[in-house]
């Protein structure tokens, strides 16, 4: 059985081998500034920035927005924490239904009006449970946005949780 030491051991002597057939140092144009790790690629052009921009916010939302939209009388979409019962009876969003991810399917998601926008949340970027939830209501031809940042994101702006 090899140890991590072994690997390495064995590794090493070769890698500074190549290293010193190579010649590493930076040749930049007289008067050129070094590139930072932001800048050494470049920006895209802006048509195309413009276009991902906007399609990124075709399938997204943030928590912001997401409060802001709820003091409507009537917000304009369906508010869905994926999560597990247990973590959504700690703490959700004031206004969201619990569906977990796992349990949206065409019959369950009947109940709901058609052409209505679901927006989902989890509990936060470390979790794709959003992403799943997302997944399986485009697949059912649901229209559907992410609220990036999920109930982590939440607590970050400032904003609280309900437990029922």
């Amino acid at each position: 059985m090899l140890r991590h030491s072994d690997i390495v051991g064995r590794l090493v002597p070769y890698t500074v081998a190549r290293v010193r057939e190579v010649d590493l140092s930076m040749r930049l144009p007289e008067g050129a500034a070094m590139a930072t790790h932001v800048t050494e690629t470049a920006a895209a052009p802006s048509e195309l920035a413009v276009r991902h921009f906007e399609e990124m916010l075709a399938f997204e939302t943030d928590c912001w927005d997401v409060n802001d939209s709820l003091k409507s009388s009537n917000p304009d979409f369906i508010l869905v924490d994926v999560r597990g019962p247990n973590a959504f009876a700690k703490g959700h969003v004031e206004g969201a239904i619990n569906i977990p991810h796992r349990e949206i399917t065409a019959a369950r998601m009947a109940e709901y009006p058609k052409g209505k926008m679901f927006v989902v949340y989890c509990a936060g970027p470390h979790c794709n449970g959003a992403n799943k939830a997302a997944l399986r209501l485009a697949r059912l031809g649901l229209p559907v946005k992410m609220m990036i940042g999920g109930v982590t994101g939440w607590i970050d702006e400032g904003f609280t949780l309900t437990a029922s």
